[in-house]
């Protein structure tokens, strides 16, 4: 069975579209089969705590052996990417949790404090999608960028802030939730991958993004990558 997981209802209306024979009342954990692959999906809600939540009882309750985490990002000016573009993460950061001194980010290694201890390794603000799955989808779609993701509380409404996150991670973009969806993914022990479709450029207002092609496109690619997973 494969786990699939998006913050909002929008981010996966045309996958669920997709997936035959659905059972489940309601989108907290949803059930059928998505191309060809037995598959339970569930709707998080915005947020690290959520995605956090929803991850883990996702992983407690169905046991898949992969979680794919999608739906919408900002692309950082460097990236390359610009609206409508898929991506995958390498990684997954948490960018602003930590502490700031003298007006200087530190984060969880800095300050000495792992997030996750797992048999002889240690994360900090920093998990990492399964490298495997990543292949395969770079296999599938030749080209795809792939970087460093970086998951916010407070998401960048303005240029300057955009700019310094991209700066001090070399993240390509920024959601709310990935890093968290990895974190207990990883402490599940269960590998995952996270594919993002672009919906506008970090630090732009919301009159600028264009969601439902970032959303559309991302769920297209989810349900090709479902048929090698």
């Amino acid at each position: 069975m494969v786990g699939l997981i998006s913050a909002v209802p929008f981010e996966a209306e045309f996958l669920l579209e997709a997936i035959r024979g659905k059972r489940g009342k309601d989108r907290q954990f949803m059930t059928g089969v998505a191309a060809g692959k037995e598959a339970v999906f569930t709707c998080s809600g915005v947020g690290i705590a959520n995605a956090s939540r929803a991850t883990a009882l996702l992983a407690e309750r169905f046991r898949p052996r992969l979680i794919v985490v999608f739906g919408i990002a900002g692309a950082y000016p460097a990236s390359g990417l610009k609206r409508g573009d898929v991506a995958a993460a390498e990684s997954e950061v948490y960018a602003d949790c930590g502490a700031v001194r003298g007006g200087k980010f530190i984060g969880f290694r800095e300050m000495g404090f792992p997030l996750l201890r797992r048999g002889k390794m240690e994360y900090f603000n920093e998990f990492p999608m399964d490298k495997t799955l990543l292949k395969k989808a770079g296999r599938l779609f030749p080209g795809l960028r792939t970087g460093i993701f970086l998951t916010v509380c407070a998401a960048s409404r303005d240029r300057k802030r955009a700019l310094a996150l991209e700066r001090l991670y070399g993240g390509i973009t920024e959601n709310m939730e990935g890093a968290a969806a990895a974190h207990a993914a990883v402490a599940s022990g269960i590998p995952a991958l996270e594919i993002r479709g672009i919906s506008n450029m970090a630090g732009e207002p919301p009159a600028l993004w264009d969601k439902e092609t970032a959303a559309l496109n991302c769920q297209k690619a989810v349900i090709e990558l479902l048929k090698v997973l």
